[in-house]
């Protein structure tokens, strides 16, 4: 597995325009809010507890692989990012797919045409991990806006 560092460093390289970089800034949590509300409304065994569905089950795996880039930082910011959404999708239970799914096409769809300004294909046509990249790029690139440093460069252990 790459380091956390490497993994930005390379995404950052086809992100370098500033309208590519904007759209992702708005695209990329939208396109994962609207993957927490697709799997929110699929259906769940009977047997699983009342709080357990399948964007619950996304979301400990993917912080489990986040926990390996062992970012103290990296991990609360995203944390910071996926709660407030977890949040919302709650409130708009059962009303939400149509919107996830709506959300989840227009928002693939301002990725690519980011994608397209900048001249570069998206990260993830090489490797399927940057999926999980964009997220903690869209934070860092967000947080640095307000002098926040997540320290990339130098993770501390967890």
């Amino acid at each position: 597995m790459k380091s956390l560092e490497a993994y930005i460093d390379e995404y950052s390289e086809s992100h370098q325009n500033k309208t590519n970089i904007l759209i992702h800034k708005i695209c990329v949590p939208v396109i994962l809010f609207s993957i927490l509300g697709i799997l929110k409304a699929l259906p769940v065994p009977v047997s699983w507890p009342l709080w357990c569905d399948w964007s619950i089950l996304f979301l400990v795996s993917s912080f489990i692989y986040y926990s390996l880039f062992k970012n103290v930082r990296v991990f609360f910011a995203l944390m910071f990012l996926v709660v407030p959404m977890v949040l919302l999708l709650e409130f708009l239970r059962p009303k939400f797919f149509l919107l996830s799914l709506s959300l989840f096409v227009v928002a693939w769809i301002g990725q690519f045409i980011g994608h397209k300004i900048e001249g570069k294909k998206p990260s993830f046509f090489k490797d399927l991990f940057f999926l999980f990249i964009g997220p903690i790029w869209t934070m860092n690139t967000l947080l640095a806006q307000i002098g926040i440093d997540l320290k990339i460069n130098s993770a501390k252990e967890i």
